[in-house]
């Protein structure tokens, strides 16, 4: 898994980017804008640099609903180690 953080400063670029998408893929509903593949076009086009900061954090995400319950499960044993605050949810 993979975390993305982007300076305001690329929204006009990716404004670009997902308006030829929409042209090309716009009546396809499988079709995907993959940030993975921005990224390298955007360094491939040498509109700036990407920095990659590692960690050794656990990750989990939802891409399904069937997601959801495992997600939640994991956040609240974060919780109940008091990695994360328990008002998480409020």
């Amino acid at each position: 898994m993979n975390f993305w953080g982007f300076d305001a400063s690329i929204f006009p670029y990716l404004e670009k980017l997902f308006g030829d998408f929409l042209k090309e893929q716009g009546s396809n509903p499988k079709a995907e804008f993959f940030i993975p593949i921005i990224g390298d076009k955007y360094i491939q086009e040498k509109k700036g640099n990407i920095k990659v900061i590692p960690t050794s954090a656990s990750w989990f995400g939802v891409t399904y609903k069937e997601d959801a319950p495992g997600v939640q499960a994991s956040l609240n044993a974060l919780i109940a180690k008091g990695e994360y605050p328990s008002n998480l949810w409020k």
